[in-house]
């Protein structure tokens, strides 16, 4: 047979072609949370993966020991290692060698903190250049000229929505500086920068957060079926899913409408109606578990020291479902982590609408699940903005639990005064609290936002006095009362603080059915 030199040529260039596509395919591929600049967890087994060729041997090592740890890729191509690191310092580099070999320069070993929520938490140190609602913290410009802190790095997770679990998410690590933190989650800067400052380790933070968003959106599908308390949230989707279609003709017209009455009432002093609400769809991301999906399951291994969460807005008009649905949410997490994780939360702030029952929820939690602390925020909120802009409260005062809890700060107060029993003593009631900070205090005048009922649930408004560590509340009105209601509105002022300066939470020590009592 006549040899054929192009048929000859066109078999080597095919040959090469398919051993070069198989020489890319088999190299070692990390997720992107393991990339330059990254921070690792230090004095810690951290869980290291990624993917490679079925079969393919993996070597991992960092410079900060002598000591690697090899690994084979299963048959789908994946594989998982666990890496001892050392004491927080760096930089190292992290080098992975399979049929090729990939390092990661800048590596830092330190304390890395997962920041999750909705809008507050997504709120950025400065101005966005996308979101009128992102205004930048007060101050921000000072903030972000003086932000030179290498040691401090944010991961932040693209928003995605997934019907399914991820492997993997999109984005990058950012070295702290005046140039970069700008965009910057606020609340978990400034928390890292308390962190800091006051221990000296690198802090590494990763930032999944997204507005607008509901607890089960952040929750594994398999835990919301598991309960029938939450069940109804699956079913609830599944009927808007097929209701979408007219809903959106309706909401269309509603909006429309309403857009007109805005603009007719500016200037008119009125407080304007609220939008309608924009009816739920398959790429909703406040559908049920799509966020967990897409921005939380692809982070599971990865090895942390605890988790901040900022939300809770938008779960106010279930509040009363809230305190089965955040506990569920935490739970999920630690389980998918193995790992008792510290879970440090904001409680919301006071604003028009946001009803008292959230905060109760959330308070709840904080007084029913273990390894959880709450950051209260009645003294720096905004009635008309539910993005209040200073966070460089919020950051400290999650970064006290941590002190206190994790970083051996024994003397470090880390929460305002938390009720913990009455006793009725004639016509009065008498308050007692825990985390009293060296005092009760009443901040700017006489003790405000309480109101006390007798057995008919009718609340009237309260006098109330500190003796020692305990308030005493009576009203003129009410001869045999048996509840107080502290801070027990969307919008309360309250001034009950202790010495450290923090203040107390809002609070009742009533069970009688509130609005949402019931809701799912």
């Amino acid at each position: 047979m006549k040899h054929n030199p192009r048929v000859t040529r066109v078999s080597v260039f095919l040959l090469l072609l398919l051993c070069a596509s198989s020489q890319l395919w088999a190299q070692v591929k990390l997720p992107a949370l393991f990339a330059d600049n990254m921070v690792l967890q230090q004095k810690s087994d951290v869980a290291i993966w990624g993917w490679a060729a079925p079969g393919e041997a993996v070597e991992v090592s960092g410079s900060w020991s002598r000591k690697s740890v090899k690994t084979t890729a299963n048959a789908q191509g994946a594989w998982q290692v666990t890496l001892p690191t050392t004491k927080a310092g760096g930089p190292y580099t992290l080098t992975f060698k399979g049929s090729t070999t990939l390092e990661l320069r800048n590596v830092l070993l330190g304390e890395v903190w997962l920041c999750s929520g909705q809008s507050n938490m997504f709120f950025p140190v400065g101005p966005s250049k996308t979101s009128t609602w992102a205004k930048g913290v007060v101050n921000h410009q000072q903030e972000m000229a003086q932000a030179n802190f290498p040691q401090i790095r944010m991961f932040t997770v693209e928003q995605q929505l997934a019907d399914e679990p991820q492997p993997d998410v999109r984005g990058n690590w950012q070295v702290c500086s005046p140039q970069t933190v700008g965009d910057f989650s606020a609340v978990a800067f400034f928390f890292a920068r308390e962190i800091h400052q006051e221990t000296g380790l690198p802090v590494g933070l990763i930032s999944s957060s997204w507005g607008g968003t509901p607890a089960e959106s952040w929750t594994q599908k398999e835990v919301l079926e598991a309960n029938a308390d939450l069940r109804p949230i699956l079913e609830r989707y599944k009927q808007a899913l097929t209701a979408y279609p007219a809903a959106m003709k309706t909401y269309t017209a509603e909006l429309e409408k309403w857009q007109k009455e805005a603009e007719a009432a500016k200037g008119s002093g009125q407080e304007p109606k609220p939008a309608p609400k924009k009816p739920t769809n398959p790429t909703s991301n406040k559908a049920p578990s799509q966020l967990y999906n897409a921005m939380i399951a692809p982070l599971v291994p990865f090895t942390s020291k605890g988790v901040l969460w900022y939300q809770g807005e938008s779960n106010s008009d279930r509040a009363y479902q809230y305190r089965t649905l955040f506990p569920a949410m935490i739970a999920n997490w630690r389980t998918v982590w193995k790992k008792d994780l510290p879970f440090y939360f904001v409680q919301i702030t006071p604003h028009r609408g946001q009803r008292p029952e959230i905060r109760e929820a959330q308070l709840l939690t904080m007084q029913t699940v273990a390894n959880t602390g709450m950051v209260v925020t009645t003294d720096v909120g905004d009635s008309t903005d539910i993005h209040p802009r200073n966070k460089q409260v919020v950051g400290k005062r999650l970064a006290l639990w941590a002190l206190a809890k994790d970083y051996g700060k024994k003397k470090v107060v880390y929460s305002g005064p938390i009720y913990k029993s009455l006793t009725q003593e004639g016509d009065r009631i008498r308050l007692t609290f825990d985390h009293v900070g060296g005092g009760l205090v009443a901040k700017d005048g006489p003790l405000a936002e309480f109101t006390i009922a007798g057995a008919d649930q009718k609340f009237m408004p309260a006098q109330a006095r500190i003796e020692g560590n305990t308030v005493v509340v009576w009203s003129d009105g009410v001869k045999n009362p048996v509840a107080v209601r502290f801070a027990w509105k969307k919008v309360p002022l309250p001034n009950l603080f202790n010495q450290a300066g923090l203040p107390a939470s809002p609070f009742r020590t009533d069970t009688w059915p509130a609005d949402t009592y019931g809701k799912l």
